[in-house]
């Protein structure tokens, strides 16, 4: 506990004043940066694990034949290359998503593409899927071992070459064989806010289109669906009746939103409610059948629990990280099994989709 407020005085007091006057994209490749650099040595691995990390029995679970030590992991947006696989176990992450991916190198929309709104604890992000592209990513991450579970993220290009449907799904497609062997699960991104052509797999008929053809190629890797926060509850249904005919584990809940956002999308608190309002639904709708991982506004320990309450076995951050500091990963867990504790619970499993019932 001295530890984690230590980083949090030192985060909050001077790195984040200065960190929150230099272009956030800029910050972003500097911190990945360090992130790499940390995670070239023992030494360093263990000083920021001495520093970040925090462990309990509580919070460990075993998901789709996968064991998680805890719930709270690294969404896709942040380590889009996959380079910092090595230090994230180091900072506290229960997993990581990697990503997102693409078929093809990607260069991204055109720069400014991410600002802070500091009053609402959100970013506008406007990437626009911006990473190596599925081969040299895989080649890179053959031989890798892997210390925590790792989701790998698979979009579509952004490019106008896949706007039309079977373009697109050959280009996920291309991803997604790149990447059978590497990693834990898959999740298909089907709600890019910020690439060319909108969010066509949105739709239930190009969406079993898409999952046919994902049927098709042999893997172990359980797959997840990345849905816009922004679907109504008849659009929800509508993909829920498409996913029961296909090979889906789960969801993650949820994409950027785009209500209210100048360009692109919003994630951290703007995204919050309507995050939990997915989860609800979903979990409702399917009586626990699918696996859902939470994801947007969590803050806190609180929010992280509200999420898992609503029907979330796993939670995603990024945002939170950025406003709160990184020291933030091992609060939400340590206040997590204090909030177990508090309602009778022995593990994070028992209290999935349990609303306001103890």
């Amino acid at each position: 506990m001295i530890k984690t407020n230590f980083i949090r005085f030192l985060y909050q007091n001077l790195l984040k004043p200065i960190f929150f006057k230099i272009d956030p994209e800029s910050i972003h490749d500097f911190m990945t940066w360090v992130g790499m650099l940390l995670g070239k040595s023992k030494i360093t691995k263990s000083i920021t694990a001495f520093f970040l990390t925090y462990s309990h029995p509580a919070l460990e679970q075993k998901i789709l034949g996968v064991k998680f030590n805890n719930p709270v992991g690294l969404a896709a947006g942040f380590d889009k290359n996959a380079k910092l696989l090595d230090i994230l176990p180091s900072v506290g992450f229960g997993f990581a998503e990697v990503g997102t991916i693409t078929g093809e190198p990607c260069f991204g929309n055109p720069k400014p593409r991410l600002w802070r709104l500091a009053k609402s604890s959100s970013l506008v992000v406007y990437y626009g899927l911006k990473n190596d592209g599925s081969e040299a990513i895989s080649n890179r991450l053959k031989k890798e071992k892997f210390i925590i579970p790792i989701i790998t993220s698979i979009g579509k290009t952004n490019s106008e070459a896949t706007v039309e449907t079977e373009a697109g799904i050959k280009d996920y497609i291309k991803a997604y064989k790149h990447f059978t062997d590497i990693g834990h699960f898959f999740d298909i991104n089907l709600s890019c806010p910020s690439a060319f052509g909108g969010q066509p797999f949105s739709d239930p008929k190009s969406l079993h289109q898409l999952l046919g053809e994902i049927d098709k190629i042999p893997t172990k890797k359980p797959v997840f669906l990345k849905m816009s926060p922004d679907l109504s509850n008849q659009q929800l249904d509508m993909i829920l009746d498409v996913v029961r005919k296909h090979k889906v584990a789960g969801f993650i809940c949820s994409n950027l939103t785009k209500q209210n956002s100048p360009k692109g999308g919003l994630s951290g608190k703007a995204v919050e409610d309507l995050s939990n309002r997915q989860i609800q639904r979903i979990y409702n709708a399917t009586r626990g059948e699918y696996i859902i991982i939470g994801c947007g506004g969590v803050f806190s320990a609180e929010d992280a629990y509200k999420k898992i309450k609503l029907g979330a076995s796993l939670i995603e951050l990024i945002t939170g990280m950025i406003f709160e500091g990184p020291q933030v990963i091992s609060e939400i867990n340590r206040g997590l099994v204090q909030l177990l504790q508090k309602d009778g619970y022995k593990n994070i499993s028992q209290a999935v989709g349990r609303g306001d019932r103890n």
